[in-house]
């Protein structure tokens, strides 16, 4: 398919053509399989994402200036923002910029070799500590990227023979963590924990190990999974459950333990606990916790961590003075909450759809439905001073394109107040609009 026939995909009936530019890339993979031929999926993606008639492409990819908070700059405009995964306001404190300089003092920019050999420093002791006492485990283990945290581990700990039993909207990287393992893909519908039992009962007895996966608030939907039912299923299956926590510490929780905090649960009931320092934590990395025995084999063999170089101690200082700041100042969850809560309500009487969103979690879709009719709301969004983005397939389904709202303690009730009332009315302005592309 040359450049043009694609062009002609894109542009024929405006978002039926974002679907045209789908079916090629589904069509390619089928027809070619493994050996699909990339530079053609290259240049369906290059025309999608930098064609201009497209009305989309100039959303993505903007350099914008400054911290990324509750606010963000571009072009020298301020912006209310929602991309931000500052939940608890961490990203634009003093203290943890401070906590950062000072490990740059220290130890460096980087500890320049894998902490096996010449790169652990007491600051990577000390940050793994606080991780495992704050969620309540035996031991952590940080990794320098928070996808790597997943893929990794789940590549490492699981092979062929062995299964994995997942959300089918868990994150991208536990996906490839199973590409990686050859272990079993045993998927279930999103939160349809009846359907987990029966994929569980068939393979019971069959895999060598089951490892259930599940996310401690889900970063599309906003939705959290019933962890004690999660729980009486691991247990009668035989299998091991991982929780991905990576946008529910810090959130859930009076103090912001996270899911297990949430339920009421000791955390030595979950097996794997994963999460990341780039959201509530304000820096970069992710990390395992659970058993003393687990972490310390991964410590040793996890291909991610032994031949990595270790976590920047700026890095690694900004995620500790994080931690402890949030046990400090547990009012800042308290302020979450709050806000989250006005968004959900606010919203609920707008007459949006907020899909499965739990007004305990900080996510919050607005779902659109079609992919041009969202950019189009965003477009007007930023006409409005407000920063919220798309998200589209192969990240959610076709027809269930939507903006995302990431709330922050950072936000203001006047913040989400304007926010509701501009999308209210963009939404109600698309409405029914063809989204033809000139």
């Amino acid at each position: 398919m040359d450049k043009s026939a694609i062009l002609t995909r894109l542009t024929n009936g405006g978002v039926h053509g974002t679907n045209g530019l789908q079916a090629d890339v589904e069509a390619m993979a089928a027809t070619y399989g493994a050996g699909l031929d990339r530079s053609a999926e290259y240049e369906i993606l290059k025309v999608a994402f930098e064609n201009e008639n497209l009305g989309f492409s100039d959303l993505f990819y903007q350099t914008f200036e400054g911290i990324n908070g509750r606010s963000a700059r571009l072009g020298g405009v301020d912006f209310i923002n929602f991309c931000s995964y500052d939940y608890i306001g961490m990203g634009n404190s003093p203290e943890v910029a401070r906590a950062a300089i000072d490990a740059i003092h220290r130890y460096g920019t980087s500890v320049s070799a894998s902490r096996l050999v010449s790169g652990e420093r007491p600051i990577h002791q000390q940050l793994e500590r606080t991780i495992a006492d704050w969620i309540g485990t035996e031991d952590a283990l940080t990794f320098v990227s928070g996808f790597g945290t997943n893929a990794d581990t789940i590549g490492h700990l699981l092979g062929p023979g062995d299964a994995l039993v997942y959300d089918s909207l868990i994150h991208a990287s536990v996906r490839e963590g199973l590409r990686l393992s050859g272990a079993d893909a045993r998927p279930f519908p999103h939160g349809d924990l009846d359907a987990l039992e029966r994929v569980l009962r068939r393979a019971h007895g069959r895999a060598k190990q089951l490892l259930i996966a599940v996310e401690g608030v889900y970063s599309m939907d906003g939705d959290i999974p019933d962890l004690p039912r999660l729980i009486d299923l691991k247990r009668r299956y035989g299998a091991l459950l991982m929780v991905d926590e990576a946008h529910s510490l810090g959130v859930l929780g009076k103090t912001g333990r996270g899911i297990s905090e949430h339920f009421g649960i000791a955390a030595g009931e979950v097996d794997i606990w994963m999460g990341t320092l780039s959201k509530a934590l304000a820096s970069c990395g992710g990390y395992i916790a659970g058993k003393r025995d687990l972490v310390s084999y991964l410590r040793h063999t996890a291909p991610a961590f032994v031949f990595s170089v270790g976590l920047a101690p700026p890095l690694a200082g900004a995620a500790l003075r994080a931690l402890t700041l949030l046990a400090e100042e547990p009012e800042r969850v308290e302020t979450l909450r709050q806000r989250s809560a006005l968004f959900h309500a606010l919203a609920k009487e707008a007459g949006l759809d907020i899909g499965s969103a739990d007004p305990r979690s900080a996510i919050v879709p607005i779902m659109a439905g079609e992919f041009l009719r969202a950019a189009a709301v965003a477009r007007d969004l930023l006409n409005d001073g407000i920063l919220a983005l798309p998200i589209g397939f192969p990240a959610v389904a076709r027809d269930a394109t939507r903006l995302r709202f990431f709330l922050s303690a950072s936000h203001t009730e006047e913040d989400i107040r304007l926010a509701i009332a501009a999308l209210t009315r963009s939404l109600a302005r698309n409405r029914g609009a063809a989204y033809a592309v000139s």
